[in-house]
């Protein structure tokens, strides 16, 4: 009965001109999924592509090491700051209505920063990419939670988010790599952005069929002391992280730092009077009190820290060690995300009864085969067919802990909270990812002692930022035990 109930076709609700309730064109589920994750995949794949690119940047835009760093960040920043803000906007104004907002601007951005005619006004238009991000990609949580309401169907729709998630990463470098060196008419550049056009049009053609609002959902309105503490928080965490090595790490990033502690602390004072006043937080206590909820949220964290963290100072040592072109860089790790796929995809074949194990055996296996592929290279060389072996072990390792991870957290959140929880579970990723990247890659670069360092310099530089990822996987793999005895099903 559960695959029946899943196969019936979604409606969208419609108001016709006289009040009546009409239904829109059937959807399937499984169309639904496609939509929604194609504008994922779009979003993920933005926030890699670039970095191939930005010696072509440099040089057609004459831009300073300042204007580059910003072009790359600005995305970052506006994307993570602003993502709980675009889950409770879904809530209030209709899942589908702020996705397509958000594909609608996401599109735009995109078209204008491939004709952009300075370093400047690209930076700008990478900031209003991310605000399209931030609105656009928390509707696709809520969407597969609203669509997919059997646990089987939902997490078979949860394998395929993951998926996405870790295969975007790369397809971003890769894909990057191939537009940059075909350098299509002498564009350079500007085809990593205007490569999202026509995807970005085919989301807003198709996803007019998504699910529209249930017109008889309660009411929910902005928490704005909530939003007012959580911004601000998030914003001083990610704008000295993204910034501050490049900048030699000074005093206002520390400041900003220290500041982004004392406002996320202020946060759960701030939630509570607002629950009191009969408000809506944007941190429900039903979402934090769900058994094994927070510690799963925290094993997530750690997982996307480490993934952040392992492909840039690996594409580091890659590229400005071994000296690969960004394409052959990019190739590397397809193992890893094919692997991670793999994994994603099929991870509920093995009996509910031993998922715990997969959990926890997920991050040992990530750990121990990232300490490998650091002693593999530690002498300068390649590695040869030994290292994409272990970037394969490393994603299929990553996947073991993550998807199994995310589906049994999210099993654990109530329908009318969804989109709080969307917010929540993707701005904690995008702020593990950030954090990877600032503090592995301060590790790999203080150690290397500079951009394009001597090979074995580089070499180990990565050798002792892989271990310290090896640490961090066993510190995940604590919190996932933690998590699993906590939340026994």
């Amino acid at each position: 009965m559960t695959e029946v109930a899943q196969r019936i076709p979604s409606r969208s609700v419609f108001r016709r001109p006289d009040g009546t309730a009409g239904r829109a064109r059937q959807l399937r589920p499984g169309a639904v999924l496609t939509i929604v994750l194609t504008g994922q995949l779009m979003a993920v794949i933005d926030n890699s592509i670039v970095n191939v690119a930005v010696p072509s940047m440099a040089v057609g835009l004459r831009a300073s090491g300042a204007l580059l760093q910003l072009i790359v960040a600005g995305y970052t920043i506006s994307y993570a700051v602003l993502l709980v803000t675009g889950a409770r906007l879904g809530d209030i104004l209709g899942h589908r209505r702020v996705f397509l907002g958000g594909a609608a601007l996401f599109t735009l951005a995109s078209l204008g920063c491939g004709l952009a005619p300075s370093a400047s006004s690209l930076v700008a238009l990478r900031f209003i990419q991310g605000v399209g991000a931030a609105v656009m990609i928390p509707q696709v949580l809520s969407l597969i939670q609203r669509t997919f309401t059997q646990p089987a169907a939902r997490a078979a729709a949860m394998s395929r988010y993951a998926a996405v998630l870790s295969g975007g990463v790369v397809l971003g470098q890769v894909l990057g790599g191939l537009l940059v060196s075909a350098n299509i008419a002498g564009s350079t550049w500007r085809p990593i952005f205007l490569v999202n056009v026509p995807v970005g049009v085919a989301v807003l053609a198709f996803g007019r069929l998504l699910p529209a609002a249930d017109p008889e959902r309660p009411q929910r309105k902005l928490d704005l002391p909530g939003l007012l503490t959580l911004t601000p928080a998030v914003l001083a965490f990610v704008l000295p992280l993204v910034l501050g090595q490049s900048l030699g790490w000074p005093a206002w990033g520390w400041a900003l730092l220290a500041a982004s502690v004392v406002l996320a602390a202020a946060l759960g004072p701030v939630e509570r009077l607002v629950h009191a006043r009969g408000g809506q937080p944007i941190l429900p206590r039903a979402l934090l009190a769900a058994p094994g909820v927070a510690t799963g949220i925290a094993g997530m964290f750690m997982l996307m820290l480490i993934f952040g963290g392992w492909l840039f100072t690996l594409t580091l040592h890659l590229q400005d060690g071994l000296g690969y072109s960004a394409l052959r860089s990019g190739l590397t790790f397809v193992p890893g995300a094919l692997a991670f796929a793999f994994v994603s995809l099929n991870w509920r074949r093995v009996p509910a009864s031993a998922h715990h194990v997969l959990i926890v055996g997920g991050f040992a296996l990530s750990g121990a085969a990232l300490a490998a592929l650091g002693l593999l290279l530690r002498d300068g060389g390649t590695g040869g067919a030994a290292t994409y072996v272990l970037a394969g072990v490393v994603g299929g390792g990553m996947a073991s802990g993550f998807s199994p991870l995310m589906t049994r957290v999210l099993s654990r959140v109530p329908v009318a909270i969804a989109a709080d929880a969307s917010g929540v579970i993707v701005t904690v990723n995008q702020l593990a990812i950030v954090g990877g990247v600032a503090t592995f890659g301060t590790l790999y670069l203080n150690l290397a002692g500079r951009l394009h360092a001597s090979v074995l310099a580089s070499a180990h530089a990565w050798e002792a930022s892989s271990l310290a990822l090896a640490v961090v996987a066993i510190a995940g793999g604590v919190l996932a035990a933690i998590h699993v005895s906590s939340s026994q099903e």
